[in-house]
């Protein structure tokens, strides 16, 4: 058995007829546009933002392939990575019928998407060590789990997931392995985007919200198959990425240096603050971490939580999330 896309893809997907818009239609170089309806006088902004933006990201894509040595057309932008997850759903899951796989404690947009989209849930766990139980994983899986979804590093747990285990999976099963590499560039560990051409199955998504510091833009990006890709450029809302953030997306992506620099200081940072923490009394575990935040258990997690809010600091409490019992989640901050 090997990894067949349209097997996987629902009827109406496949017959799917994708709006085509005005910026769709042409091709090329104009003075005068008269197609799209927009308001030709201009708008009340210094800038003019009467006109839409390009529908397919094309030179945000250019610069993004040079970074990331990951061809265009492999390359999906989506209003945050929340736009990728729920097209992929869309694209494969069947409401109602089918089900997809995800490891709690986990990234909690991949459940939500799903129940929008009526797919059923399989939930295994991770282990105490927060790995994959890959015993449990092979036991949940049916002919209807169209989606494994794999958050690595992990959020709210901060490890990265065993990269053997992970590959396991791609080699085993056949329905879309989504690995979420949000945190990638805080991680001692490499991206699986190099291994996108041994992987028909695999698609990587990655963000501009956390190292390029791009959280209010909501530019996400998936990284898959040109197969993939076009379906969901099939799928997205015609102009998903507004023209204000293709523009300030594709000014930040020529300041790698600066991003570097600042991925360097944040993990510092992050040392820093597991050496502070562990001396604080009422701190039992500070767990490993490959992203910018920890997880910290301690004692009355919850009142901790309340004590800092008095003093207008805001963390997260995941108390109450899977294997997370007492924890507080920590953004590595300034120092």
């Amino acid at each position: 058995m090997s990894f067949d896309l349209q097997q996987i893809l629902r009827e109406n997907i496949k017959r799917l007829v994708p709006y085509s818009s005005a910026r769709d239609e042409f091709k090329g170089e104009a003075k005068v546009f008269l197609d799209a309806n927009e308001n030709s006088f201009g708008s009340p902004l210094t800038k003019w933002y009467n006109r839409y933006p390009d529908p397919l990201q094309k030179k945000v894509k250019e610069k993004i392939s040079a970074i990331k040595n990951v061809p265009v057309e492999n390359i999906f932008l989506g209003n945050g990575s929340d736009e990728c997850i729920d097209i992929l759903i869309r694209a494969v899951g069947e409401p109602g019928k089918d089900n997809m796989l995800i490891c709690p404690p986990t990234y909690g947009m991949y459940e939500v998407s799903a129940n929008v989209n009526d797919l059923a849930v399989k939930k295994v766990s991770l282990t105490p060590a927060f790995q994959l139980d890959l015993p449990a994983i092979e036991e949940a899986i049916d002919e209807h789990t169209k989606l494994i979804f794999l958050c690595s590093p992990n959020n709210p747990t901060g490890n990265s997931l065993i990269r053997e285990d992970i590959e396991i999976i791609l080699n085993n099963y056949f329905g879309l392995v989504v690995i979420d590499e949000a945190y990638i560039n805080f991680s001692r560990q490499r991206s699986f985007l190099r291994e996108l051409k041994d992987y028909p199955n695999l698609v990587v998504m990655q963000t501009l919200s956390k190292a390029w510091g791009l959280a209010a833009l909501r530019v996400g990006m998936a990284f898959a198959s040109t197969e993939i890709i076009n379906v969901m450029n099939k799928i997205k809302p015609p102009y998903n990425i507004n023209q204000a953030s293709q523009e300030l997306a594709s000014q930040a992506l020529d300041e790698v240096g600066q991003v570097n620099d600042m991925i360097r200081e944040i993990v510092q940072e992050r040392e820093s603050l597991t050496g502070q923490l562990s001396k604080v009394a009422g701190v039992e575990k500070i767990y490993p971490s490959d992203a910018n935040f920890l997880l910290v258990k301690m004692v009355k997690a919850r009142e901790v939580y309340q004590a800092l809010l008095q003093k207008q600091i805001v963390v997260r409490d995941r108390s109450k999330v899977e294997l997370c019992d007492d924890c507080l989640r920590i953004t590595v901050g300034t120092p």
